[in-house]
């Protein structure tokens, strides 16, 4: 092993991503699921002596948009490119005062409205559920947006192919294909779970509504950039820490012939690896995924139940590519040493980086209070142990 780079970071990404050894372990940051909140990240280049003017990324998980010279530093292999908003939808957030407090509200586009005390800002949860009470009867009169919107995707070709051209980095979509969490989002989670026992057929109607924006929405992004990109994002949280969030009978009977209709049809309009996010203990659904055509499954959450490392890799490393696992991001990243942070990474990463088929990253976002002398570590640790 020799730590010298003999690749670009986009001829790593497509060997890692084909099961095939690069120089070294790619290395992720700065996505939806990959990313750093606001206030980690504002000590993190306070720490490092690094000067940025704060740009948020995501206002609900109020995750930072990193600077280069921070991706750079840490030697991060991948960039983004993210669809837009339309311009006929006139987000935005707004503050309001309700109970003697400021509160940060967002109403997206599918009618939900997320909140966020102004002497807090952790994160924006929802508020608001607007098919709460709904019947199959009301949806078909609910104004679902349009995914296929084309001032979604204005200039989206033109700063793929710049990208493309003049740096060598591999590109990624921001996530999308978020079938069933939508869902719940709009009826609420424990209204939702009431559905899958007592009404499914409103839960297949509404997966319906949900596939169909996201199977126009690709339908429209691709063309654009899908000759271009490295990865497409897409994700639906099926796990918690303890197992799977739902039957995995529910999953296979209801949700899962809409992923594959998802996964088949992205597959149609790019040769792009489809990388799938899901939190938490889903060992039992990994089978389905890989049925459904994944290729990456992201985060790879270590921590959780039947979610370790060595039995992953012996079990599906062949075919399946690891995007996180890097380290307990509930426990370790937070509250050990810097030295026991570069021990934890070192052990997994020296798991999940044989043969290839391995991207590093945090399991999920870097949360607030994590010591950025351990985030620093994390990041070092990975490029120290990911040579081959």
């Amino acid at each position: 092993m020799t730590n010298t780079e003999t690749m670009t970071s986009r001829q790593r990404v497509t060997k890692t991503l084909n099961h095939q050894i690069p120089d070294r372990v790619p290395i992720d940051l700065g996505g939806f699921q990959t990313g750093i909140h606001k206030g980690a990240y504002a000590e993190l280049l306070d720490y490092l002596g690094i000067e940025d003017d704060l740009t948020i990324l995501d206002p609900v998980q109020q995750l930072a948009r990193p600077c280069e010279e921070l991706l750079e530093r840490f030697g991060v292999d991948i960039r983004y490119i993210c669809a837009h908003g339309p311009e006929s939808f006139k987000g935005g957030i707004e503050t309001n005062k309700r109970d003697g407090r400021l509160w940060h509200d967002l109403k997206d586009e599918f009618g939900v409205v997320w909140s966020m005390p102004d002497d807090q800002q952790l994160y924006m949860d929802i508020s608001h559920h607007p098919l709460a009470g709904a019947t199959i009867e009301d949806l078909k009169d609910y104004p679902f947006p349009k995914g296929d919107d084309p001032t979604r995707f204005t200039g989206v070709r033109d700063q793929a192919l710049e990208m493309r051209r003049h740096t060598p980095y591999a590109i990624s979509t921001g996530i999308g294909g978020v079938v069933y969490e939508i869902c719940w989002y709009m009826r609420g989670l424990e209204r939702w779970f009431i559905d899958m026992i007592e009404n499914p057929l409103l839960c297949e109607a509404l997966l319906e509504q949900t596939l169909k924006f996201w199977l126009d929405y690709f339908s429209a992004f691709l063309p654009e950039i899908g000759d271009i990109i490295d990865v497409v994002m897409i994700g639906d949280d099926l796990g918690g820490q303890a197992g799977p969030l739902f039957s995995p009978d529910f999953y296979r009977k209801i949700v899962k012939p809409r992923h594959k209709k998802l996964v088949a049809h992205i597959k149609s309009l790019t040769s792009a690896k489809i990388w799938y996010h899901t939190c938490g203990s889903v060992a039992p659904l990994i089978p389905d995924l890989l049925d459904n055509g994944i290729d990456i499954l992201n985060p790879v959450q270590i921590s959780a139940e039947n979610m370790d490392p060595q039995q992953l890799k012996d079990k599906y490393g062949d075919k399946l590519t690891f995007w996180g696992g890097a380290i307990d991001t509930q426990h370790v990243l937070a509250t050990a040493t810097p030295s026991e942070v570069k021990d934890h990474v070192r052990r997994n990463v020296e798991i999940f980086k044989p043969g290839g088929g391995y991207v590093f990253n945090n399991v999920h976002n870097i949360q607030l209070g994590v010591p950025p002398e351990n985030i620093v570590a994390l990041f070092d640790a990975a490029y120290e142990c990911g040579f081959y």
